[in-house]
């Protein structure tokens, strides 16, 4: 819904921009992170901006935090309350405004057009307003992530999660021809085992979701579903683990947490440190400190 024309600040080596107070106590702030299928993130404060009727040629994605938002797609009047998403189609009309005296605050995801297809613009049309918390939760989630440095690959599959929830919705509302817009659950110990062999191999560089699905043969929705339901847990939290696994062993092997933290694949040092004081509640330094008892010497469990 919105067009992000922001100034460059000091956080530019983050890729993000912001354009800070817009008058009114309105903000703006947007960036590009550095995740494939999302174009811009964009969040907002608007009391009394108005949009005027434009469109965009990707998809938006949008969630309200406080207030309601109105707005006009093809000529048909919506709104969004924060409970519920907003999924606005490339190419079609809209405009955009406050449903309450107080103003909105908003966040936004710019998906290029490949993330849902074409295909699926008219039932977008037709039902652009979800009501899904569960969604609603996952796209909240995706935006942190989209904050945080290190997590691509959780975000890469959260966006995976998001846009099959969102094609399934979409197909719902379309012919049958489009019912196979998502590809069904189900069990694929193969392509799970598959995925774990390719991450064990590839623990501090890593591999992108998509890279993955295609050197495998399937859809990136799919092989985050198939490995979950083998091992229990998203592909992103595996190779977190092993890293945290690596990182423990370079410690007690005598390396200093900021050189273990490029070494065992992490962000920077506080990537590190706060992945590895959720798994063991501990820091790295502190966890190369711990004298064994009795003097005994000590190994990772």
């Amino acid at each position: 819904m919105a067009e992000a024309h922001v100034a460059e600040t000091g956080r530019a080596e983050a890729g993000i921009a912001e354009a800070g107070r817009a008058g009114d106590g309105q903000s703006v702030a947007a960036w590009r992170p550095a995740v494939a299928g999302v174009r811009e993130v964009f969040h907002a404060r608007f009391v009394s901006h108005v949009y005027p009727p434009h469109t965009h040629d990707s998809w938006t994605l949008l969630i309200v935090d406080t207030g309601a938002v109105r707005y006009g797609l093809d000529r048909r009047e919506h709104g969004t309350l924060r409970s519920q998403v907003s999924l606005l189609p490339p190419d079609v009309p809209h405009d955009g405004r406050s449903a309450t005296p107080g103003g909105f605050r908003k966040r936004v995801l710019y998906l290029d057009r490949h993330v849902l297809g074409d295909e699926l613009i008219g039932p977008a049309v037709d039902t652009p307003t979800l009501a899904d918390p569960a969604l609603r939760r996952r796209i909240a989630r995706l935006h942190g992530l989209l904050l945080t440095p290190g997590e691509d690959l959780a975000a890469q599959s959260g966006l995976a999660l998001v846009g099959g929830r969102l094609r399934t919705h979409l197909a719902r509302r379309g012919s049958p021809a489009r019912r196979d817009a998502s590809p069904p659950p189900r069990r694929d110990p193969s392509v799970a085992h598959a995925l774990r062999d390719l991450l064990d191999s590839r623990v501090t560089e890593g591999i992108p979701l998509a890279a993955a699905a295609e050197l495998l043969g399937v859809h990136p929705t799919h092989l985050i579903r198939a490995f979950h339901q083998e091992f229990g847990l998203p592909p992103h939290r595996y190779l977190t683990g092993r890293r945290v696994d690596l990182a423990r062993r370079l410690l007690l092997a005598g390396h200093r947490p900021a050189e273990v933290a490029a070494l065992a694949g992490f962000y920077d040092q506080a990537h590190l440190t706060r992945h590895f004081h959720r798994m063991l509640a501990t820091s790295p330094a502190r966890y190369a400190k711990v004298v064994p008892p009795h003097g005994t010497l000590r190994s990772p469990r």
